[in-house]
């Protein structure tokens, strides 16, 4: 069973998360590096079509948008659900809105309120925006399995180095511990600030806009 975090003190002590599969905005985790810093072209990843785009520009141009995509795909997998390929699951958002192309070109999203619809209805799962946040209020969100998806800057992949600002990106947050946050990080630069990357909460607010979505746990009942 599931318990909830108990307090020694003023350190709140979370029990151990469960870690969800990892999924990258690009299908190849240890090509993101190179991707990111220009040394490989995404339309190069080998397994561009795995994410059911239709040929490798359309890949490497959605991917560069797929942070919300990546981290809803991770949190359908962590509820046990068989998450949609990525370009098959943005086509699905852009129809609610939560994507917009715009008549430049530009792709703006993910937009909160539409992904929240689409989980809703697409899977009964509820979601509610989080607002105006403080990072030490984040670990009472993950409560029996609760996830949150937090509005960070891409430069998180590197928590000890100087945040260049705050928000543009999205991470999965699914654990509390040590006065960290556990989280997946959809283009981490290798496979540390990828799966499971442990960031001293200090740290990570330095990168946090304070937003996110949150799907809150669901504690199991107690055995009769």
């Amino acid at each position: 069973m599931r318990q909830t975090p108990r307090r020694f003190g003023n350190d709140m002590v979370m029990p151990a998360a469960e870690i969800p599969p990892y999924f990258g905005q690009w299908e190849t985790p240890g090509l993101i590096g190179a991707i990111i810093t220009g040394a490989c072209r995404a339309e190069d990843d080998p397994a561009w079509a795995a994410s059911g785009a239709e040929n490798p520009a359309e890949y490497a141009l959605w991917a560069d948008h797929l942070c919300g995509v990546a981290c809803l795909r991770m949190a359908l997998a962590a509820r046990g659900i068989t998450p949609p390929r990525a370009r098959d699951l943005a086509k699905m958002l852009t129809g609610y809105g939560a994507y917009v192309e715009e008549a430049d070109g530009f792709i703006r999203g993910l937009i909160y309120a539409p992904a929240i619809i689409w989980l809703a209805e697409a899977h009964a799962i509820p979601a509610e925006i989080i607002l105006d946040r403080a990072a030490e209020d984040i670990p009472p969100l993950l409560v029996d399995g609760g996830l949150f998806i937090a509005s960070v800057h891409p430069g998180i992949r590197r928590p000890a180095e100087p945040a260049p600002g705050q928000g543009g990106h999205l991470v999965l947050v699914f654990g509390a511990e040590d006065k960290a946050l556990r989280l997946h990080n959809p283009s981490g630069h290798d496979a540390a600030s990828q799966a499971d990357a442990r960031v001293p909460i200090a740290d990570f607010a330095r990168f946090f806009a304070g937003r996110g979505i949150w799907l809150p746990g669901a504690p199991l009942a107690p055995r009769a």
